[in-house]
């Protein structure tokens, strides 16, 4: 396992972790574009990957102001883990938008 400082929780691989740390640095840059391919061909490869699912919830609601993607994503994430409260609280912040 590579060097992280966190738990793998969700025993994620070593390419796993470089290809979520990449895509969160491209988002950092404002390299949406770059950050979504890499987080959808992940999610193509395993779609209940809840650190996946979270950051493309992330991507769509506070990069892309695409607030129903990005509850989507989140639904699918509670769906998976329903007590997720991050996942929950940031559903919960974007569905304002949706009214």
């Amino acid at each position: 396992m590579g060097n992280y400082t966190f738990d793998n929780t969700y025993n994620l691989s070593d390419e796993q972790l470089q290809q979520l740390d990449e895509a969160e640095e491209l988002m950092l840059k404002g390299a949406l574009g770059g950050a979504e391919t890499i987080l959808l061909a992940m999610l193509e490869a395993d779609e209940t990957c809840i650190p996946v699912l979270s950051n493309l919830g992330h991507l769509y609601g506070r990069h892309l102001s695409e607030f129903k993607t990005a509850v989507e994503y989140y639904d699918r994430v509670l769906a998976l883990e329903p007590d997720n409260a991050w996942a929950r609280d940031a559903r919960r912040r974007y569905l304002r938008y949706l009214d």
